[in-house]
Order: structure tokens, then C-alpha cells, then sequence
């Protein structure tokens, strides 16, 4: 445990400032700088790209637009990012208009998310949780009915988690996407619930 968090202390404690890129009005850090930082000072660190276990490909799709999912091991710990695929403007992709050029561009970005959640440049990502810029594409209208917040003391939470793992076989993202129809989930919320689609 002392190891994650030297890990941590010492990846958040390198200045990625001036490595940072300024496209338009969004600040990237790039991959290839955070992975030779990573590998410098953990030279056992490895990256994995998941494949979907339906298509074979490099990324995942709910039918409407696509994610990609990348791991960082560092000491035996895998920090996991899901991030959808965008197009040059930030904003998700239908899935017919995915290309591969996309895809490879989003796993970049993925790989350097999920680096930042060992440390290394995650102060890059504050707030991003708060500002809409990633996800434009059509999505079901909601009536103006406010959803309950799932808890786990809620009534419905079992049924929830019998939801998700009956639904181990599709995707983490669209099954959440459906409970989303229903109840609003907190980030613990939706980490809890992920447990059970392993």
C-alpha cells in the first residue's frame, strides 16, 4: 500500500506545465511525453488496449456512438479509462462516421487519462467532470421529471445490481447508459456498480 502511494506522491509531484499543448481552448499533454515519463521511473508499467469481445476491434460501441478503453499498470495497480470517440471538434462520433485515424486518436488520449490517474498530469482534468465538451451526439429525451438519486439504501438498488449483472456481457457504458435513464449516479455510484459486471 505504501508503494501506491509513493507511486502516486510521485508522479503528481512532476511539473508537466510546460509540456502541455493548447488546441484551441482545450490544454492536451502528449501521450507519448507521459508514457516516457512512466516508463522512466516504472519500467514495468504497461499499457493495455481492450478489444470488444464481440467484434475483435479496438473499441466498443452502444449502437449510437463508440468508446475506447485503455489500462495503465503501474506496480500492479490498473487504473481503467473509457473515453468516447471524438472527432476533431470534441465531440463524440456516430458510429457511422468512426474512422480509424479517430479511434487511434482517442486511445492516445485515453492512455494519457488514465496515466493521470496514477498522477502524472491528472490537475489537467480537474473540473472536466463539470464541462459538457465531450458528448453531443443524439441522445433519448428525458421528460422533465426529476430521476431519483441511486443509493445503495434505495429500494431499487438490487434490482440495479441484478441489472448490471445480467448485462456482463455488454458493455460497462451502455448498460450504465440505461440505468442513467432512470436514476441519477454518482462517480462512486457507478464505480460500485461496475464491480458487478465483472
Amino acid at each position: 500500500m505504501g508503494n501506491t502511494q509513493s507511486t502516486f506522491k510521485e508522479l503528481t509531484s512532476i511539473n508537466v506545465k510546460d509540456k502541455v499543448e493548447k488546441k484551441g481552448r482545450f490544454d492536451y499533454l502528449s501521450w507519448a511525453y507521459a508514457w516516457a515519463i512512466v516508463k522512466d521511473k516504472y519500467p514495468n508499467a504497461n499499457r493495455k488496449v481492450y478489444e470488444s469481445d464481440h467484434t475483435g476491434l479496438n473499441y466498443f460501441t452502444d449502437g449510437n456512438t463508440g468508446y475506447v478503453k485503455v489500462g495503465i499498470t503501474i506496480n500492479d495497480i490498473e487504473h481503467i479509462d473509457y473515453l468516447p470517440i471524438m472527432g476533431h471538434n470534441n465531440q463524440s462520433l456516430s458510429v457511422d462516421k468512426i474512422t480509424s485515424f479517430a479511434v487511434n486518436k482517442t486511445i492516445q488520449r485515453s492512455t494519457v487519462k488514465a496515466i493521470a490517474m496514477h498522477g502524472l498530469g491528472l490537475s489537467l482534468w480537474a473540473g472536466e467532470d463539470l464541462s459538457d465538451i465531450s458528448e453531443t451526439a443524439p441522445k433519448k429525451v428525458i421528460t422533465s421529471a426529476k430521476k431519483p438519486t441511486l443509493k445503495k439504501t434505495h429500494d431499487k438498488w438490487n434490482d440495479v445490481v441484478n441489472f448490471v449483472k445480467s448485462n456482463k456481457n455488454e458493455p460497462f457504458a451502455s448498460t450504465i447508459a440505461k440505468v442513467e435513464q432512470k436514476f441519477m449516479l454518482s462517480v462512486a455510484i457507478k464505480k460500485d456498480l461496475s464491480s458487478y459486471a465483472k
